[in-house]
């Protein structure tokens, strides 16, 4: 069985205190952004490997796409 759901939940923690910390926003604004962003429908799919890497860069990728999206305006 490759259920990777207690990896993925404890990464999680991190990867919105990561996103909290770095926008200057609350818990609940950072889990949020996360959760609708295709890096987390990425880090939810076992096929892609996401769970396998740090909270940092999971984060870092999410960063990224949000600041993409503001820059072009979707």
């Amino acid at each position: 069985m490759n259920d990777h759901t207690l990896i993925r939940a404890t990464l999680a923690t991190a990867i919105i205190g990561i996103l909290a910390a770095h926008w200057g926003v609350s818990d609940d604004e950072a889990m949020r952004r996360f959760y609708t962003s295709k890096t987390a429908l990425a880090f939810a799919d076992d096929a892609t490997g996401l769970y396998g890497m740090s909270a940092l860069n999971i984060a870092s990728s999410c960063i990224d796409e949000y600041e993409c999206m503001l820059a072009c305006g979707k």
